[in-house]
């Protein structure tokens, strides 16, 4: 394996390709092999594991996953990277490079076709503009998976970890842990990336749930809920649930449903569980039923 987490190595590649970071793809490169090291071994990849693995850039860290998964799928959105992987990756048959927005992927298919619809491992130095929308991506989808473990910005890291009352606390919090049990692993200093980005890094693995931890009849509510709950962050549940555009409840009907579950009229949404929330909108879809 050539040994690609270094500055020299990195920088000979880059050079030879004349290769131009894009801010648009938000690109930081991994130099540092001790934080592939962990990555890995919080992945904790197996022999006979499939791996998706999101922006492979020059193809560092999926060396590393070739050497210990049956196979890897590189999902790559940029072009130029191509050839690249094309010539880092060219002597392991068990990877697979898609040249793909994995916003477009069907990750469902992928994971039928080379996995027969097993879970497979997820794992990612992801572009921090997009975290978000590519992890609820994973979720809301309900591709097969066992774990996601990822680099991303040290605050959303934190936000995915966060319980109830903690400032970091978010509609993020609650959707990351209905789904899977976040882990922190690292926290990365910029000095490990190529360029450097402006803000700290961590690495943390969500370890997916085979049935969520709350049952709820309406989904979709849930997350209606927690997200109008969190937009008006400053105001009551109450009044944060009644402005909610999304949201057909009448501020009355609001207050019948808080008090019904045991809340108090004051309650602001940083405060409640993921059961709560699931209580809440159990209630809704009960008083649907019986209207």
């Amino acid at each position: 394996m050539a040994d690609l987490g270094t500055p020299k190595n990195t920088i000979a590649l880059i050079q030879k390709y004349q290769f131009a970071f894009q801010k648009k793809f938000g690109q930081n490169f991994l130099i540092d092999p001790h934080v592939l090291d962990k990555i890995i071994r919080a992945a904790q990849i197996e022999e006979d594991d499939v791996v998706l693995e999101i922006g492979p850039g020059i193809g560092t860290m999926t060396q590393y996953l070739a050497e210990s998964a049956r196979q890897v799928i590189a999902v790559e959105i940029d072009g130029n990277l191509i050839p690249i992987l094309q010539e880092t990756l060219g002597s392991y048959p068990n990877v697979q490079v898609i040249h793909e927005d994995i916003l477009n992927v069907d990750l469902r298919a992928l994971v039928q076709e080379y996995n027969q619809g097993r879970p497979i491992k997820v794992v990612a130095n992801l572009p921090y503009y997009i975290t978000t929308p590519i992890i609820m991506g994973l979720f809301e989808k309900h591709v097969p998976m066992a774990s996601i473990t990822v680099m991303v910005q040290k605050e959303v890291a934190e936000r995915m970890q966060a319980k109830p009352g903690n400032k970091d606390y978010g509609a993020l919090s609650l959707a990351v842990q209905y789904y899977a049990a976040p882990y922190l692993v690292a926290n990365v200093p910029p000095n490990c990336f190529m360029p450097r980005p402006s803000v700290g890094s961590a690495v943390i693995r969500l370890t997916c749930y085979v049935k969520p931890p709350v049952s709820v009849k309406d989904e979709a509510l849930m997350f209606r809920l927690i997200r109008a709950s969190f937009n008006q962050r400053r105001k009551t549940l109450q009044n944060g649930l009644t402005n909610a555009p999304e949201l057909p409840f009448t501020k009355e009907e609001i207050g019948d449903a808080l008090k019904a579950v045991g809340l108090p009229p004051s309650v602001r949404g940083e405060t409640l569980t993921l059961e709560q929330f699931g209580a809440l909108a159990d209630y809704f879809v009960h008083q649907k039923i019986n209207d």
